[in-house]
């Protein structure tokens, strides 16, 4: 069969492909803001940036910020569009770091003008880009432009977010860029807003919008269609329940809508203030009343979300002590993938300190040259300078949040690398370092929150207790069981002991210890006699399994006078995580988990944490901090916590959700939703939608859940949506998790994050909430 090739373009054509082009670029900077960017007209050109990954791998690439002013596309050769081309959205940046302020640049690129020099970093698990360029100017435009874009990207309301996604899509879906769409065109620009419709509907859409007749939609008939795709009947309803005849909100009607259906004690100045706030239209707005659109718009806002936005700042009682709040904690942290052969990187103390966590973990060894090194010890895992991990620590603790950070650090160095390890923390730590008790008097009981914001706590072996007015001027012996691991043998799991016997400690390090000395766990009965309230220990999970197997009675006791640590078995090789739930049910504080592995129980611990500001510490219930327990989560059938609730969930809708594969353009989703509550045993349920065929854009379900939720303190509720797969494993494409006592009432958005946690705009499904 002979080859048809495809006609090459005339001159023309490239001309008026090009006038195109930089019609839809002028447009798009306009709607942005940009229309006279120098730095955004720099990218558009496009740069010759040399890519970085090691100190002998080091290759040019064009970068070229695409028409759309939201993807970059990148080349090893500026005219060769290759299948090498890549590209990436300004939706999958974290950061920007200028300099040489990441782990490639501070390894293989310190003899290079800092001025040249940034590194954009991923969300997930996308690995940085470590750019050079030709000079600094140069630089500039690439770091102030995709800052400026995505500043720009994240005051966008969903709205905004809609109406930039449609003319994204109607540029690209215009093959033949004549500002025209056929009946093929639309076809195609529907698939790529993830709705997949049958021919007779999409002509039959497509004919209503066409009033030339002239088989095309352009000019005011593509706004009909864009009207018509983007309609929400449920919203429509909603809203036409509460407005007048001219199909207006009032302020009294407003309010009478929060009062009604969104349960909030609110007066009409409230309405009022959010009408001045949403409202679209000047003249609605000026005469205090609310159009649709700007219903829609309150919605889709915080104000309309289904978690508490009180909940989004600290407002609990940071003032009580250490041990009664749930600290967010991470195992191994400097691992990125599993505990036999993954990376350890520097990048994953910053991860992990930007979601809020406040205790990581440090496994320190003897290195080269006397500088202590990090990594999974025994094992392949790669190796990082303990110094370059206390550097990082100093410059991220304290940028989500302000309460103090926890160092658990795993000591098999020799007592001279000890010492290096102390030097190294008093110095580059400074007065961050917490070196002595708040008051400088022996303590009777843990300070707080409070008292300890912008501090870093060290936690380890130490010599002595801390009443010992003597001390000790000399390295000494102290147990190294504080920490037990699993085996197989014989298929039956057993504990087993890290090492049996002692090591050296160097004093310099054990002065360090104050607040969270390790400890090995020899019963409850003997923790509760013979410790001291800053006297701790770490449990396997297993271990924890077997202790708490009956009843967590003694754990609670425990937890109202000291600290413990919780961490994964060692067979977890993977990575995997364990529930954190039954531990923060027996009010254990530190329950660490693999925060470089997503799933339900990063979900849940991200949704924990979300609470009281992302601050990474949130106070126990009452009735796990009380020293006279009777609360046993194996048992609540009676007691002051038995607070029956039930959950009404109906799923209504969801809007604009991405596709599962993005490499299958032609793809499109057919989504479900299951609602699963946690908690108490007796909590634990999930339910699931039908799923809806070929529709990621608008699906609809009305479907309603009830859930019985015993123990409302301890409860989490998860919202997940799925691309159902007839043959094989549903995949996954957004979720929300949050405190029951976070969840607001009514009618509410739920803004979807990503399977590593991050935000997923512009998303949603659309609930409404009750609660008897």
């Amino acid at each position: 069969m002979q080859c048809v090739r495809k006609p090459r373009r005339t001159e023309q054509e490239d001309e008026r492909l090009r006038e195109v082009s930089n019609k839809n670029i002028l447009s798009n900077l306009t709607r942005l803001g940009f229309i006279d960017d120098d730095d955004l007209k720099a990218m558009l050109k496009g740069s010759n940036l040399q890519k970085i990954k090691s100190s002998t791998w080091m290759r040019p690439r064009f970068y070229k910020l695409l028409e759309d002013c939201r993807t970059v596309w990148y080349d090893s050769q500026k005219f060769l569009r290759s299948a090498r081309a890549q590209i990436f959205s300004i939706d999958d940046i974290q950061e920007l770091r200028p300099g040489h302020q990441s782990e490639g640049m501070q390894r293989f690129a310190m003899e290079i003008p800092a001025a040249r020099c940034f590194s954009i970093i991923f969300r997930g698990r996308k690995k940085n880009l470590d750019l050079i360029a030709i000079d600094a100017e140069e630089a500039k435009h690439w770091i102030n432009g995709l800052n400026k874009l995505k500043k720009r990207d994240s005051k966008m309301n969903n709205r905004e977010r809609l109406d930039q996604w449609f003319q994204i899509y109607l540029q690209k879906a215009d093959v033949n860029k004549d500002n025209k769409m056929n009946l093929d065109e639309v076809k195609q620009f529907l698939q790529m807003m993830n709705i997949q419709m049958d021919d007779l509907y999409a002509r039959e859409l497509f004919t209503k919008c066409d009033k030339s007749k002239d088989g095309t939609i352009h000019g005011k008939e593509i706004e009909e269609f864009y009207k018509l795709v983007t309609e929400r009947e449920e919203i429509t309803t909603i809203f036409e329940a509460y407005s007048n005849k001219d199909r207006i909100l009032t302020v009294e009607k407003l309010a009478e809508f929060l009062r009604k259906e969104q349960r909030e004690n609110v007066n009409q100045e409230y309405a009022a203030q959010l009408i001045q706030k949403y409202e679209l239209n000047e003249e609605a707005r000026f005469d205090s009343l609310m159009t649709k659109d700007g219903f829609m718009s309150y919605l889709m806002s915080p104000a309309g979300d289904i978690f508490n936005q009180d909940h989004n700042k600290i407002y609990q009682d940071m003032t009580k002590p250490l041990n009664q709040y749930y600290i967010s904690s991470s195992h191994n942290t400097y691992l990125t993938k599993d505990q036999l052969e993954g990376p350890s990187s520097i990048e994953a103390y910053i991860s992990a300190l930007n979601k809020g966590c406040r205790c990581v973990e440090l496994d320190c060894w003897d290195g080269r040259d006397g500088e202590p090194v990090i990594y999974h010890g025994y094992t392949l895992t790669s190796k990082i300078l303990f110094k370059d991990v206390i550097q990082t620590i100093k410059q991220y603790a304290f940028k989500a949040s302000p309460y103090p950070v926890i160092l658990s650090l795993e000591n098999h160095c020799s007592i001279e690398q000890q010492i290096v390890m102390a030097e190294h923390m008093r110095n580059i730590f400074g007065d961050m370092l917490l070196t002595s008790t708040i008051d400088g008097k022996v303590p009777t009981n843990f300070p707080s929150p409070e008292q300890l914001k912008g501090k870093i706590l060290v936690k380890g072996k130490r010599l002595n207790r801390l009443e010992d007015d003597k001390g000790t001027d000399e390295n000494d012996e102290v147990s190294d069981e504080d920490e037990a691991v699993e085996q197989d043998s014989d298929d039956e799991k057993k504990e087993i002991r890290v090492k049996s016997g002692k090591i050296k400690l160097a004093k310099e390090l054990s002065d360090l210890v104050i607040y969270c000395k390790s400890v090995h766990f020899n019963g409850f009965e003997d923790a509760m006699q013979n410790q001291v309230f800053y006297e701790m220990s770490s449990f396997v999970e297993n271990k924890f399994n077997k202790l708490a197997q009956e009843t967590a009675k003694p754990f609670i006791h425990l937890n109202t006078r000291q600290l413990s640590r919780i961490y994964p078995a060692g067979l977890r090789t993977d990575s995997s995580n364990y529930s954190p739930l039954d531990m923060w049910n027996a009010g254990c504080q530190i329950v660490a988990l693999n925060f470089q592995t997503p799933g339900q129980e990063m979900d849940i611990n991200q949704g924990k944490f979300f609470d009281n500001g992302l601050s990474g510490y949130n106070l126990k219930p009452k009735f796990l901090r009380e020293k006279k327990i009777s609360f046993d989560p194996k048992n609540v059938q009676k007691g002051a916590w038995l607070n029956r609730k039930k959950l009404h969930v109906m799923v209504i809708s969801a809007q604009q959700l991405p596709k599962s594969n993005r490499q299958k353009l032609k793809s499109v989703v057919d989504p479900l939703v299951t609602v699963e509550v946690f908690g108490v045993s007796n909590d634990n349920e999930s339910k699931i939608t039908e799923h809806i065929p070929n529709n990621g854009f608008n699906p609809m379900w009305n479907t309603t859940f009830q859930f019985n939720i015993s123990v409302p303190e301890l409860a989490f509720v998860r919202f997940v949506v799925q691309d159902y797969d007839m043959s094989s494993r549903n995949d996954f494409i957004g979720q929300f998790t949050l405190p029951f006592t976070s969840l607001k009432l009514g009618y509410r958005h739920i803004h979807l994050r990503s399977e590593d946690g991050h935000h997923l705009p512009p998303a949603t499904l659309f609930v409404h909430v009750m609660i008897e």
